[in-house]
């Protein structure tokens, strides 16, 4: 990803637009065919002159467009011709980002398959669901993970949507009327080179579709960072269900050799804050003066490369993580059971009320004892067993199956399919 944004790569793809506009002139005779075939050979990049002529004129395009007069003597006259700057960085730009979104889509596509294989692997693993942090009903692991499955499909789509929002190309000229460089040769042009033409244009590509693709970014690394804090709290000492890869001879504190941290996850949850503030930035560059100013450049040069650079990297940490996921199971099945069986209280209350109890009077009678369980760390099956309010509706038998976890657990066949994990 870093070579799409070196200076070496966006002087090409510089180059790459002016060349296309050469072609496109040449086939309508505008520049002789003879002088495109010199041009061809004889332009090349060479980063150190350009930024040499750079400290004298203060103009990336005309340092550009200096070290290719230097190179191609008389013929440099054709290149360039009726166009303005922001024809050539913005359709180079729309290059750029279309290569990296095929990066950050194959990294994407990683993540999805890594979680395919974790929720398929502990489809039937029970754990304790939670919510508000608090033990609430069975759930399985690859239930969990099954969430985040589809979600990253849904990622998958904005980032081929973000794609296709950014490939679009402008040759227009100063204020996009056209005026100097005719609509069919940017037509021509931007298919040239895999684009679509700007319906219409200024003197710039419109920012909208900049911010549109920045916010996909800042979605996909939110969805990266949603796992990556909940597998940081699944390695919380206390709970333990599930921890991040810990290789031989890796190091967890300075201060406390028996430290296991999830330094990546966190790494995670902290990069994607970078990635989320750099669209709120591509956001505030879509209102610009008139046909155009120049107050979005300086932005698009620190978020554009960051923003993809940073999510690049988490894709490929989150995939690490996931895909060298120490998970265990028996410590799920413990915490399971921590919390005195409380996690069957609905159940109970469904019960109770199909025996003819309002619901109210239920709720009272259960919550009563669940209030005991937790204060006296007792069994919620034995107190419930004890309570003449209980056992004068609901059997023992009935009573007992209320806390078998595999009644909560019956559709998870049903939710694989259709999460299409079936």
């Amino acid at each position: 990803m870093g070579r799409i944004w070196s200076e070496q790569a966006k002087y090409e793809a510089w180059l790459q637009v002016e060349l296309a506009v050469c072609e496109a002139f040449a086939r309508r005779g505008t520049i002789p065919a003879d002088a495109l075939a010199r041009i061809r050979a004889g332009a090349r990049v060479d980063v150190a002159r350009i930024l040499e002529i750079q400290r004298r004129v203060k103009h990336e395009m005309i340092a550009l467009l200096t070290s290719l007069e230097e190179q191609l003597g008389a013929d440099s006259r054709y290149v360039h011709v009726g166009l303005t700057s922001s024809d050539v960085w913005d359709t180079a730009t729309a290059l750029q980002l279309r290569a990296a979104a095929d990066l950050l889509i194959a990294g994407q596509e990683r993540v999805r398959s890594a979680l395919r294989t974790l929720a398929l692997r502990y489809k039937d693993t029970p754990m304790v669901g939670r919510t508000h942090g608090v033990h609430a009903e069975p759930i399985t692991f690859g239930l969990k993970v099954a969430v985040w499955y589809t979600e990253s499909a849904r990622n998958l789509d904005r980032l081929r949507r973000a794609r296709e929002v950014i490939s679009v190309g402008q040759i227009s000229g100063a204020v996009g009327t056209f005026a100097h460089v005719d609509p069919d040769v940017e037509e021509e042009v931007c298919e040239r080179l895999g684009l679509r033409s700007a319906e219409a244009s200024t003197q710039v590509i419109q920012r909208d579709r900049h911010a549109e693709y920045s916010a996909m970014l800042a979605i996909v690394a939110a969805s990266l960072e949603k796992i990556a804090l909940e597998i940081r709290s699944l390695q919380r000492t206390e709970v333990l269900e599930a921890e991040e890869p810990f290789s031989e001879g890796q190091k967890g504190s300075s201060a406390m050799p028996h430290k296991r941290n999830p330094e990546l996850a966190e790494r995670i949850c902290g990069l994607a804050r970078v990635i989320r503030t750099n669209a709120l930035a591509a956001l505030e560059n879509v209102a610009l003066w008139h046909e155009r100013d120049i107050s979005h450049s300086s932005v698009e040069r620190v978020i554009l490369p960051d923003s993809t650079i940073l999510l690049d990297y988490v894709l490929d940490l989150t995939a690490f993580i996931l895909e060298g996921l120490q998970v265990n199971p028996d410590r799920m099945a413990e915490n399971l059971e921590r919390s005195y069986g409380l996690i069957y209280s609905q159940r109970v209350l469904l019960k109770l009320t199909d025996s003819g109890l309002p619901r109210q009077v239920a709720y009272e009678i259960v919550q009563k004892n669940a209030m005991r369980a937790w204060k006296e760390r007792r069994s919620f099956l034995e107190l419930l067993g004890d309570d003449p309010a209980v056992t004068a509706h609901v059997s023992p038998v009935e009573l007992k199956d209320c806390f078998d976890p595999a009644d909560s657990l019956q559709h998870v066949d049903t939710i694989f399919r259709r999460a299409g994990l079936s």
